[in-house]
Protein backbone atom coordinates (compact mmCIF):
# COMPACT_ATOMS: atom_id res chain seq x y z
CA UNK A 1 0.00 0.00 0.00
CA UNK A 2 1.37 3.25 -1.06
CA UNK A 3 2.32 5.77 1.67
CA UNK A 4 0.45 9.22 1.60
CA UNK A 5 0.63 12.27 3.70
CA UNK A 6 -1.89 13.50 5.49
CA UNK A 7 -4.24 16.04 4.79
CA UNK A 8 -3.78 14.54 0.96
CA UNK A 9 -6.63 15.13 -2.43
CA UNK A 10 -6.11 13.14 -5.02
CA UNK A 11 -2.70 12.07 -3.94
CA UNK A 12 -1.47 15.80 -3.51
CA UNK A 13 -0.91 17.60 -0.58
CA UNK A 14 -3.60 19.65 0.55
CA UNK A 15 -1.44 22.70 0.13
CA UNK A 16 -0.45 21.60 -3.36
CA UNK A 17 -4.20 20.58 -4.09
CA UNK A 18 -5.48 24.04 -3.20
CA UNK A 19 -2.49 25.87 -5.40
CA UNK A 20 -3.34 24.23 -8.59
CA UNK A 21 -6.98 23.16 -8.60
CA UNK A 22 -7.42 26.78 -7.40
CA UNK A 23 -6.09 28.55 -10.44
CA UNK A 24 -9.41 28.22 -11.97
CA UNK A 25 -10.81 31.01 -9.95
CA UNK A 26 -7.54 33.21 -10.06
CA UNK A 27 -8.22 35.84 -12.67
CA UNK A 28 -12.03 36.05 -12.07
CA UNK A 29 -12.56 40.04 -10.75
CA UNK A 30 -14.86 39.31 -8.55
CA UNK A 31 -11.79 37.67 -6.22
CA UNK A 32 -9.06 39.84 -7.43
CA UNK A 33 -7.76 42.40 -4.85
CA UNK A 34 -9.59 40.64 -2.04
CA UNK A 35 -6.31 40.40 -0.05
CA UNK A 36 -4.74 43.81 -0.61
CA UNK A 37 -3.36 45.61 2.21
CA UNK A 38 -4.87 48.53 3.96
CA UNK A 39 -8.48 47.86 3.77
CA UNK A 40 -9.74 50.37 6.54
CA UNK A 41 -13.56 50.27 7.58
CA UNK A 42 -16.19 47.35 7.55
CA UNK A 43 -19.40 47.06 6.29
CA UNK A 44 -23.09 47.40 8.46
CA UNK A 45 -23.29 44.88 10.63
CA UNK A 46 -26.19 43.15 7.93
CA UNK A 47 -24.01 42.47 6.20
CA UNK A 48 -21.32 40.41 7.86
CA UNK A 49 -21.21 36.61 7.12
CA UNK A 50 -22.36 36.94 3.37
CA UNK A 51 -21.54 40.51 1.93
CA UNK A 52 -23.31 39.33 -1.72
CA UNK A 53 -27.09 38.78 -0.06
CA UNK A 54 -29.73 41.05 -0.53
CA UNK A 55 -30.70 43.67 1.87
CA UNK A 56 -33.79 46.34 2.51
CA UNK A 57 -33.25 49.86 0.86
CA UNK A 58 -33.84 53.00 2.79
CA UNK A 59 -37.23 53.68 1.39
CA UNK A 60 -39.53 52.09 -1.45
CA UNK A 61 -37.45 51.54 -4.81
CA UNK A 62 -39.00 52.61 -7.96
CA UNK A 63 -36.13 50.94 -9.49
CA UNK A 64 -34.41 47.80 -9.15
CA UNK A 65 -32.16 47.50 -11.66
CA UNK A 66 -29.96 50.26 -13.89
CA UNK A 67 -28.25 49.98 -17.55
CA UNK A 68 -25.69 52.97 -17.82
CA UNK A 69 -25.21 53.64 -21.47
CA UNK A 70 -21.52 55.06 -21.55
CA UNK A 71 -20.95 57.15 -24.56
CA UNK A 72 -17.23 57.25 -24.11
CA UNK A 73 -14.97 59.71 -25.79
CA UNK A 74 -17.54 62.77 -25.22
CA UNK A 75 -20.80 63.15 -27.89
CA UNK A 76 -21.20 66.19 -29.00
CA UNK A 77 -24.41 67.89 -27.14
CA UNK A 78 -25.35 70.84 -29.64
CA UNK A 79 -24.72 67.54 -32.88
CA UNK A 80 -26.88 65.62 -30.66
CA UNK A 81 -29.60 66.34 -28.31
CA UNK A 82 -29.11 70.05 -27.34
CA UNK A 83 -31.31 71.86 -29.97
CA UNK A 84 -28.97 75.53 -30.58
CA UNK A 85 -30.40 77.24 -33.81
CA UNK A 86 -28.46 80.13 -33.00
CA UNK A 87 -24.93 78.38 -33.87
CA UNK A 88 -26.01 77.39 -37.64
CA UNK A 89 -25.54 81.37 -38.91
CA UNK A 90 -22.59 81.85 -36.87
CA UNK A 91 -20.82 78.47 -38.77
CA UNK A 92 -17.10 79.54 -39.39
CA UNK A 93 -17.16 82.86 -37.51
CA UNK A 94 -14.64 83.61 -34.69
CA UNK A 95 -16.20 85.22 -31.89
CA UNK A 96 -15.41 86.07 -28.58
CA UNK A 97 -16.14 82.79 -26.02
CA UNK A 98 -14.35 81.33 -22.82
CA UNK A 99 -13.90 77.54 -23.14
CA UNK A 100 -11.45 74.96 -21.46
CA UNK A 101 -10.51 71.71 -22.60
CA UNK A 102 -7.56 69.15 -23.27
CA UNK A 103 -6.41 72.69 -24.79
CA UNK A 104 -6.27 74.85 -22.47
CA UNK A 105 -8.26 78.03 -21.55
CA UNK A 106 -8.86 80.06 -24.25
CA UNK A 107 -11.20 83.25 -24.55
CA UNK A 108 -12.08 82.88 -28.70
CA UNK A 109 -12.66 80.30 -31.32
CA UNK A 110 -14.41 79.72 -34.69
CA UNK A 111 -17.49 78.12 -34.32
CA UNK A 112 -18.33 74.94 -35.69
CA UNK A 113 -22.05 75.16 -36.25
CA UNK A 114 -24.31 71.72 -35.82
CA UNK A 115 -23.78 68.99 -38.58
CA UNK A 116 -27.25 67.51 -38.70
CA UNK A 117 -30.54 68.99 -39.05
CA UNK A 118 -32.98 68.91 -35.90
CA UNK A 119 -36.62 68.01 -36.01
CA UNK A 120 -39.48 67.64 -32.91
CA UNK A 121 -40.60 64.22 -32.08
CA UNK A 122 -43.37 62.94 -29.50
CA UNK A 123 -46.36 64.52 -27.73
CA UNK A 124 -43.53 66.33 -25.81
CA UNK A 125 -41.99 68.15 -29.42
CA UNK A 126 -38.38 67.45 -28.63
CA UNK A 127 -35.54 68.41 -30.81
CA UNK A 128 -33.46 65.68 -31.81
CA UNK A 129 -30.90 65.46 -34.60
CA UNK A 130 -31.06 63.17 -37.58
CA UNK A 131 -28.13 61.21 -35.79
CA UNK A 132 -30.60 59.44 -33.61
CA UNK A 133 -34.32 59.05 -35.59
CA UNK A 134 -35.03 55.99 -33.41
CA UNK A 135 -34.51 57.42 -30.12
CA UNK A 136 -36.27 60.48 -31.22
CA UNK A 137 -39.16 58.32 -31.10
CA UNK A 138 -38.87 57.39 -27.89
CA UNK A 139 -38.55 60.70 -26.53
CA UNK A 140 -42.17 60.56 -24.30
CA UNK A 141 -39.88 57.99 -22.27
CA UNK A 142 -37.29 59.90 -22.00
CA UNK A 143 -36.13 62.92 -19.32
CA UNK A 144 -32.91 64.63 -20.95
CA UNK A 145 -30.51 66.53 -18.29
CA UNK A 146 -29.18 69.51 -20.42
CA UNK A 147 -26.92 71.47 -17.77
CA UNK A 148 -24.81 69.18 -16.62
CA UNK A 149 -21.22 69.55 -15.31
CA UNK A 150 -18.67 68.51 -13.79
CA UNK A 151 -14.72 69.91 -12.78
CA UNK A 152 -12.53 67.71 -15.25
CA UNK A 153 -12.08 68.42 -19.25
CA UNK A 154 -9.74 65.46 -19.10
CA UNK A 155 -11.09 62.23 -20.28
CA UNK A 156 -9.20 59.97 -17.40
CA UNK A 157 -10.14 62.31 -14.39
CA UNK A 158 -13.91 62.74 -15.81
CA UNK A 159 -14.85 59.22 -16.33
CA UNK A 160 -13.42 58.50 -12.66
CA UNK A 161 -16.14 61.24 -11.53
CA UNK A 162 -19.01 60.26 -13.38
CA UNK A 163 -18.54 56.35 -12.23
CA UNK A 164 -17.33 56.95 -9.02
CA UNK A 165 -17.91 60.88 -8.12
CA UNK A 166 -14.41 61.41 -7.72
CA UNK A 167 -11.83 62.62 -10.10
CA UNK A 168 -9.45 60.70 -8.32
CA UNK A 169 -8.67 57.19 -8.69
CA UNK A 170 -9.82 54.43 -5.60
CA UNK A 171 -13.05 55.22 -4.91
CA UNK A 172 -16.03 53.07 -5.21
CA UNK A 173 -18.49 53.10 -8.59
CA UNK A 174 -21.50 53.71 -8.97
CA UNK A 175 -22.77 50.33 -9.86
CA UNK A 176 -20.57 48.85 -6.25
CA UNK A 177 -22.62 51.36 -4.51
CA UNK A 178 -25.85 50.45 -5.34
CA UNK A 179 -24.87 46.76 -4.59
CA UNK A 180 -23.54 47.43 -1.73
CA UNK A 181 -25.94 49.31 -0.09
CA UNK A 182 -28.74 46.34 -1.92
CA UNK A 183 -27.42 43.21 -2.07
CA UNK A 184 -28.02 40.77 -4.78
CA UNK A 185 -30.89 39.35 -5.91
CA UNK A 186 -29.55 36.74 -8.08
CA UNK A 187 -27.03 34.19 -6.40
CA UNK A 188 -25.77 33.09 -9.58
CA UNK A 189 -24.32 35.84 -11.45
CA UNK A 190 -22.50 39.02 -10.22
CA UNK A 191 -24.53 42.45 -9.38
CA UNK A 192 -22.41 44.60 -11.27
CA UNK A 193 -21.57 43.81 -15.10
CA UNK A 194 -19.68 45.44 -17.52
CA UNK A 195 -19.49 45.21 -21.28
CA UNK A 196 -16.46 46.79 -23.22
CA UNK A 197 -16.54 47.97 -26.49
CA UNK A 198 -15.59 45.03 -29.36
CA UNK A 199 -12.27 47.53 -30.01
CA UNK A 200 -11.19 47.93 -26.70
CA UNK A 201 -11.74 48.90 -23.28
CA UNK A 202 -12.15 52.77 -21.83
CA UNK A 203 -8.80 54.77 -20.64
CA UNK A 204 -8.01 53.77 -17.06
CA UNK A 205 -9.45 50.74 -17.72
CA UNK A 206 -10.92 49.03 -14.26
CA UNK A 207 -10.66 51.57 -12.37
CA UNK A 208 -13.75 52.53 -14.46
CA UNK A 209 -15.39 49.54 -12.40
CA UNK A 210 -13.72 49.51 -9.44
CA UNK A 211 -15.07 48.52 -5.79
CA UNK A 212 -12.17 50.96 -4.55
CA UNK A 213 -12.15 50.75 -0.62
CA UNK A 214 -14.78 48.56 -0.73
CA UNK A 215 -14.35 44.91 -0.78
CA UNK A 216 -13.10 43.18 -4.38
CA UNK A 217 -17.16 41.68 -3.80
CA UNK A 218 -18.57 44.57 -5.22
CA UNK A 219 -16.78 45.68 -8.10
CA UNK A 220 -17.92 45.06 -11.91
CA UNK A 221 -17.27 41.91 -13.37
CA UNK A 222 -16.28 42.27 -17.27
CA UNK A 223 -18.38 40.18 -19.24
CA UNK A 224 -17.75 39.45 -23.27
CA UNK A 225 -20.96 39.36 -25.49
CA UNK A 226 -19.26 36.36 -28.08
CA UNK A 227 -16.71 33.63 -26.57
CA UNK A 228 -16.21 33.01 -22.92
CA UNK A 229 -18.29 34.91 -21.08
CA UNK A 230 -16.37 35.60 -18.08
CA UNK A 231 -12.08 35.31 -18.24
CA UNK A 232 -10.79 32.35 -15.98
CA UNK A 233 -14.03 31.50 -15.05
CA UNK A 234 -13.58 27.96 -16.28
CA UNK A 235 -12.26 25.26 -14.15
CA UNK A 236 -8.45 23.76 -15.26
CA UNK A 237 -8.34 21.34 -17.09
CA UNK A 238 -9.26 17.75 -15.76
CA UNK A 239 -11.19 19.52 -12.61
CA UNK A 240 -14.44 17.78 -12.84
CA UNK A 241 -17.44 19.58 -10.78
CA UNK A 242 -17.74 17.24 -7.66
CA UNK A 243 -14.00 17.69 -7.60
CA UNK A 244 -14.18 21.26 -7.25
CA UNK A 245 -17.11 20.99 -5.10
CA UNK A 246 -14.96 19.07 -2.76
CA UNK A 247 -12.41 21.88 -3.56
CA UNK A 248 -13.98 24.62 -2.22
CA UNK A 249 -15.78 22.67 0.76
CA UNK A 250 -12.29 22.41 2.28
CA UNK A 251 -11.62 26.42 1.26
CA UNK A 252 -14.76 27.42 3.38
CA UNK A 253 -13.84 25.23 5.82
CA UNK A 254 -10.60 26.66 6.34
CA UNK A 255 -11.19 30.23 5.72
CA UNK A 256 -14.37 29.83 8.31
CA UNK A 257 -12.05 28.12 10.82
CA UNK A 258 -9.90 31.53 10.74
CA UNK A 259 -12.88 33.82 10.65
CA UNK A 260 -13.31 32.35 14.02
CA UNK A 261 -9.95 34.48 15.06
CA UNK A 262 -10.70 37.10 13.17
CA UNK A 263 -13.91 38.91 14.15
CA UNK A 264 -15.21 41.30 11.73
CA UNK A 265 -12.96 40.63 8.58
CA UNK A 266 -14.90 41.68 6.15
CA UNK A 267 -12.56 40.57 2.88
CA UNK A 268 -12.68 36.97 4.04
CA UNK A 269 -16.53 37.50 4.01
CA UNK A 270 -16.21 38.37 0.91
CA UNK A 271 -13.85 36.02 -0.43
CA UNK A 272 -15.94 32.88 0.48
CA UNK A 273 -18.96 34.50 -0.83
CA UNK A 274 -17.09 34.90 -3.76
CA UNK A 275 -15.55 31.72 -4.63
CA UNK A 276 -18.90 30.44 -4.07
CA UNK A 277 -19.99 32.92 -7.05
CA UNK A 278 -17.79 31.91 -9.61
CA UNK A 279 -18.73 28.14 -8.71
CA UNK A 280 -22.17 29.24 -9.55
CA UNK A 281 -21.58 31.21 -12.12
CA UNK A 282 -19.55 28.56 -13.99
CA UNK A 283 -22.80 26.77 -14.74
CA UNK A 284 -25.13 29.69 -15.36
CA UNK A 285 -23.51 32.82 -17.06
CA UNK A 286 -23.30 30.92 -20.34
CA UNK A 287 -26.61 30.13 -20.52
CA UNK A 288 -27.13 34.50 -19.26
CA UNK A 289 -25.19 35.24 -22.32
CA UNK A 290 -26.77 33.47 -24.91
CA UNK A 291 -28.98 35.32 -27.48
CA UNK A 292 -29.41 32.40 -30.08
CA UNK A 293 -32.68 31.93 -28.14
CA UNK A 294 -34.28 35.26 -28.74
CA UNK A 295 -37.04 35.31 -31.71
CA UNK A 296 -35.88 36.70 -35.16
CA UNK A 297 -38.18 39.93 -34.26
CA UNK A 298 -35.99 41.01 -31.33
CA UNK A 299 -32.67 40.99 -32.92
CA UNK A 300 -34.15 42.78 -35.89
CA UNK A 301 -35.39 45.16 -33.37
CA UNK A 302 -31.92 45.55 -31.66
CA UNK A 303 -30.37 45.84 -35.34
CA UNK A 304 -28.28 42.45 -34.35
CA UNK A 305 -29.14 41.42 -38.35
CA UNK A 306 -27.28 44.76 -39.35
CA UNK A 307 -23.48 44.45 -39.33
CA UNK A 308 -23.25 48.17 -38.32
CA UNK A 309 -25.45 47.79 -35.42
CA UNK A 310 -24.68 44.13 -34.60
CA UNK A 311 -21.68 44.70 -31.72
CA UNK A 312 -24.21 47.14 -29.80
CA UNK A 313 -27.13 45.36 -30.65
CA UNK A 314 -26.10 42.28 -28.60
CA UNK A 315 -24.67 44.09 -25.72
CA UNK A 316 -27.90 45.91 -25.27
CA UNK A 317 -29.69 42.59 -25.69
CA UNK A 318 -27.70 40.89 -23.20
CA UNK A 319 -28.14 43.60 -20.85
CA UNK A 320 -31.87 43.28 -20.98
CA UNK A 321 -31.35 39.46 -20.17
CA UNK A 322 -29.06 40.58 -17.19
CA UNK A 323 -31.95 42.49 -15.75
CA UNK A 324 -34.70 39.66 -16.26
CA UNK A 325 -32.41 37.41 -14.44
CA UNK A 326 -31.67 40.19 -11.39
CA UNK A 327 -28.35 42.01 -11.92
CA UNK A 328 -28.92 45.28 -10.13
CA UNK A 329 -26.06 47.27 -12.61
CA UNK A 330 -25.37 47.04 -16.05
CA UNK A 331 -22.72 49.31 -17.99
CA UNK A 332 -22.40 49.07 -21.65
CA UNK A 333 -19.54 51.27 -23.36
CA UNK A 334 -19.99 52.32 -26.91
CA UNK A 335 -16.33 53.47 -27.99
CA UNK A 336 -12.95 51.94 -27.02
CA UNK A 337 -9.54 53.02 -26.40
CA UNK A 338 -8.48 54.83 -29.58
CA UNK A 339 -9.43 58.33 -30.93
CA UNK A 340 -11.26 56.73 -34.05
CA UNK A 341 -13.26 54.20 -31.86
CA UNK A 342 -14.75 56.43 -29.60
CA UNK A 343 -16.75 59.92 -29.66
CA UNK A 344 -13.74 62.12 -29.10
CA UNK A 345 -14.28 64.04 -32.22
CA UNK A 346 -11.21 66.03 -32.33
CA UNK A 347 -10.70 66.03 -36.31
CA UNK A 348 -13.86 65.16 -38.68
CA UNK A 349 -16.94 65.33 -36.23
CA UNK A 350 -19.09 64.50 -39.33
CA UNK A 351 -17.32 61.04 -39.70
CA UNK A 352 -16.88 60.07 -35.86
CA UNK A 353 -20.54 60.92 -35.31
CA UNK A 354 -21.92 59.17 -38.16
CA UNK A 355 -19.97 56.26 -37.32
CA UNK A 356 -20.72 55.72 -33.51
CA UNK A 357 -24.77 57.23 -33.79
CA UNK A 358 -25.07 55.00 -36.58
CA UNK A 359 -23.74 51.87 -34.62
CA UNK A 360 -25.77 52.89 -31.73
CA UNK A 361 -28.75 54.62 -32.30
CA UNK A 362 -31.05 51.35 -33.39
CA UNK A 363 -29.91 49.12 -30.42
CA UNK A 364 -30.73 52.25 -27.89
CA UNK A 365 -33.84 52.70 -29.35
CA UNK A 366 -34.72 48.71 -29.28
CA UNK A 367 -33.84 48.24 -26.13
CA UNK A 368 -35.96 51.21 -24.67
CA UNK A 369 -38.77 49.52 -26.43
CA UNK A 370 -38.04 45.95 -25.47
CA UNK A 371 -37.92 46.46 -22.05
CA UNK A 372 -41.40 48.77 -21.98
CA UNK A 373 -43.15 45.92 -23.99
CA UNK A 374 -41.77 43.54 -21.56
CA UNK A 375 -43.20 46.00 -18.73
CA UNK A 376 -39.42 45.99 -17.46
CA UNK A 377 -39.16 49.95 -18.11
CA UNK A 378 -41.00 51.03 -15.24
CA UNK A 379 -38.40 49.08 -12.92
CA UNK A 380 -34.87 49.54 -15.08
CA UNK A 381 -33.55 53.29 -15.06
CA UNK A 382 -31.45 53.50 -18.49
CA UNK A 383 -29.10 56.04 -18.98
CA UNK A 384 -27.28 57.62 -21.92
CA UNK A 385 -24.10 59.65 -21.76
CA UNK A 386 -20.33 60.21 -21.84
CA UNK A 387 -17.95 61.79 -19.31
CA UNK A 388 -18.80 65.07 -21.03
CA UNK A 389 -19.73 66.98 -24.01
CA UNK A 390 -17.76 69.52 -26.35
CA UNK A 391 -17.13 72.85 -27.60
CA UNK A 392 -19.05 74.88 -30.00
CA UNK A 393 -16.14 76.27 -31.52
CA UNK A 394 -12.95 74.56 -33.06
CA UNK A 395 -10.23 73.11 -31.84
CA UNK A 396 -7.73 73.89 -34.47
CA UNK A 397 -7.74 76.23 -37.22
CA UNK A 398 -8.99 73.63 -40.23
CA UNK A 399 -11.66 71.15 -39.54
CA UNK A 400 -14.68 70.67 -37.98
CA UNK A 401 -13.81 68.56 -34.95
CA UNK A 402 -14.45 70.25 -30.88
CA UNK A 403 -12.23 70.22 -28.15
CA UNK A 404 -13.79 68.86 -24.60
CA UNK A 405 -16.13 70.61 -22.84
CA UNK A 406 -17.36 69.86 -19.24
CA UNK A 407 -19.06 73.21 -18.42
CA UNK A 408 -22.36 71.88 -20.10
CA UNK A 409 -23.75 69.02 -21.51
CA UNK A 410 -26.09 66.65 -22.12
CA UNK A 411 -27.12 63.35 -20.37
CA UNK A 412 -30.91 61.55 -20.46
CA UNK A 413 -32.81 59.15 -18.26
CA UNK A 414 -35.64 57.29 -18.79
CA UNK A 415 -37.87 54.34 -17.32
CA UNK A 416 -37.27 53.84 -13.13
CA UNK A 417 -39.72 56.40 -11.96
CA UNK A 418 -38.47 59.20 -13.83
CA UNK A 419 -40.41 61.34 -15.43
CA UNK A 420 -40.33 60.78 -19.72
CA UNK A 421 -40.83 63.42 -22.12
CA UNK A 422 -39.37 66.18 -19.84
CA UNK A 423 -35.74 68.57 -20.42
CA UNK A 424 -34.06 69.98 -17.16
CA UNK A 425 -31.74 72.72 -17.58
CA UNK A 426 -30.53 74.60 -20.08
CA UNK A 427 -27.14 75.65 -21.35
CA UNK A 428 -26.34 79.24 -22.99
CA UNK A 429 -27.82 79.82 -26.60
CA UNK A 430 -24.22 78.59 -27.93
CA UNK A 431 -24.26 74.83 -26.06
CA UNK A 432 -21.14 76.41 -24.16
CA UNK A 433 -21.87 76.54 -20.48
CA UNK A 434 -24.90 75.44 -18.40
CA UNK A 435 -27.09 78.42 -17.27
CA UNK A 436 -30.23 77.47 -16.27
CA UNK A 437 -30.44 74.75 -13.20
CA UNK A 438 -26.44 73.51 -13.37
CA UNK A 439 -26.63 69.99 -12.60
CA UNK A 440 -23.21 68.28 -10.78
CA UNK A 441 -22.56 64.80 -11.92
CA UNK A 442 -23.21 64.15 -8.12
CA UNK A 443 -26.81 64.84 -7.98
CA UNK A 444 -27.18 62.53 -11.18
CA UNK A 445 -25.61 59.79 -9.31
CA UNK A 446 -28.09 60.94 -6.10
CA UNK A 447 -31.11 60.76 -8.52
CA UNK A 448 -30.22 57.32 -9.86
CA UNK A 449 -29.47 56.11 -5.69
CA UNK A 450 -33.11 57.65 -4.84
CA UNK A 451 -34.74 55.63 -7.66
CA UNK A 452 -33.06 52.91 -6.60
CA UNK A 453 -34.38 53.00 -2.86
CA UNK A 454 -30.92 54.09 -1.37
CA UNK A 455 -30.85 57.66 0.38
CA UNK A 456 -27.53 59.29 -1.06
CA UNK A 457 -27.02 61.15 2.22
CA UNK A 458 -27.88 58.08 4.16
CA UNK A 459 -25.48 55.62 2.43
CA UNK A 460 -22.24 55.64 3.43
CA UNK A 461 -19.22 53.32 4.11
CA UNK A 462 -16.54 53.92 6.73
CA UNK A 463 -13.31 55.03 5.38
CA UNK A 464 -10.19 56.71 6.78
CA UNK A 465 -12.01 58.40 9.53
CA UNK A 466 -14.85 59.21 7.62
CA UNK A 467 -18.24 58.05 6.37
CA UNK A 468 -17.77 58.36 2.91
CA UNK A 469 -20.66 58.18 0.38
CA UNK A 470 -20.67 58.31 -3.46
CA UNK A 471 -22.20 62.28 -3.22
CA UNK A 472 -18.97 63.37 -1.31
CA UNK A 473 -19.29 63.88 2.10
CA UNK A 474 -21.29 67.08 1.65
CA UNK A 475 -24.02 65.04 0.39
CA UNK A 476 -26.34 65.97 -2.75
CA UNK A 477 -30.31 66.14 -3.34
CA UNK A 478 -31.45 64.05 -6.16
CA UNK A 479 -32.95 65.70 -9.03
CA UNK A 480 -36.93 66.23 -7.81
CA UNK A 481 -38.21 67.78 -10.91
CA UNK A 482 -37.79 64.42 -12.84
CA UNK A 483 -38.97 62.29 -10.65
CA UNK A 484 -42.59 60.76 -11.13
Amino acid sequence: MTNRPRNTFCGRTRREFLWNAGAGFAGLPLVDLLSRDGFLGGLPSETEGNPLKARQPHHAPKAKAVIFLFMYGGPSHVDTFDYKPKLYPLDGKTIDVKTKGRGGSKSQGRVVGPKWKFKQYGECGKWVSDLFPNVGQCVDDIAFVHSMYAESPLHGSAMLMMNSGSILSGYPCLGSWVNYGLGSENENLPGFVVMLDETGGPISGAKNWTSGFMPATYQGVVLRPKGEPILDLAPPEGMTRSMQRRLLDAMKGYNEEHLTTRTGNTELDARIASYELAFKMQRHAPEAVDVDDEPEHIKRLYGLDDERTAPFARKCILARRMVERGVRFIQVYSGGSHNDDNWDAHGDLEFNHNKHAGATDRPVAGLLRDLKQRGLLDSTIVVWGGEFGRQPTAEYAKGTGRDHNSAGFTMWMAGGGIRGGTSYGTTDELGNEAVEHPTHVKHLHATILQQMGLDPNRLSYPFAGLDRKLVGVEGADPIWDLLA
